[in-house]
């Protein structure tokens, strides 16, 4: 028997607006929907009146679960569609491992593209775009090796950050990127209060700590 297609589809980072045509008719194609968190996907599939069973795959599942998973589904010829509580799995989040066992085990991964947030801030940043770097999700500790990059890379830099270290992550990056250095930091994008602060860094910390509600998109000019 021939195993089934794993689609890795995106959906949208905060208005239900771009969700892809593609993106609903293949979540109502598949046996079965497999994703980050059954009740954020649970409304997802109501706006679209879509009705499948879903089951959780997130950062904690074992390996061993994930595997069993492929073999009882994919393995035996059925369809599949895994999906992240928001954006392009894979892109820091869990759908990553899924993929890479997935495809240790020979199977078809077929991707569905739609919004993510790194594009969507690039997009608007006006930074050269043409080489970028990303550095997903800013890690509780050891910031400074990071930073240092930052202030040395010649190409833009791009990294997440959630609404309670915001603050203190961008006076941390100004102890050690110059203050005069260009930053866009994004707030709620695509939402109702989506927000984008341009700027230099110095500036922009004092904007930002007006309103800190919501996950962020930072980007930083290269060093010139």
């Amino acid at each position: 028997m021939n195993k089934g297609n794993l689609y890795i589809v995106a959906t949208p980072i905060g208005n239900l607006g771009d969700m892809t045509f593609r993106a609903v008719e293949i979540l109502k194609s598949v046996e079965i929907i497999w994703c980050e968190d059954t009740r954020e996907t649970a409304k997802l599939l109501a706006h679209f009146d879509i009705k499948k069973k879903t089951t959780g795959l997130h950062q904690h599942s074992d390996d061993s679960k994930i595997i069993k998973m492929i073999e009882q589904y994919l393995g035996e010829g059925q369809d599949v569609a895994y999906v992240s509580d928001a954006g392009t799995p894979g892109i820091s989040d869990p759908g990553g491992k899924v993929a890479q066992l997935a495809i240790e085990r020979g199977v078809n991964i077929i991707p569905i593209p739609g919004a993510s947030a790194v594009t969507a801030i690039l997009s608007v940043s006006g930074f050269p775009t043409d080489k970028f770097l990303f550095l997903g999700f800013m890690p509780h500790k050891g910031k400074g090796k990071y930073f240092d990059q930052i202030n040395e890379s010649k190409i833009t830099t791009v990294f997440y950050e959630s609404p309670h270290r915001i603050i203190k992550t961008l006076e941390q990056m100004l102890a050690v990127v110059e203050s005069e250095r260009e930053v866009v930091v994004g707030r709620e994008l695509t939402k109702m209060f989506e927000t984008i602060y341009r700027g230099k860094l110095s500036e922009v910390i004092e904007t930002v700590k007006e309103k800190v509600k919501g996950e962020f998109v930072v980007v930083v000019r290269g060093n010139q």
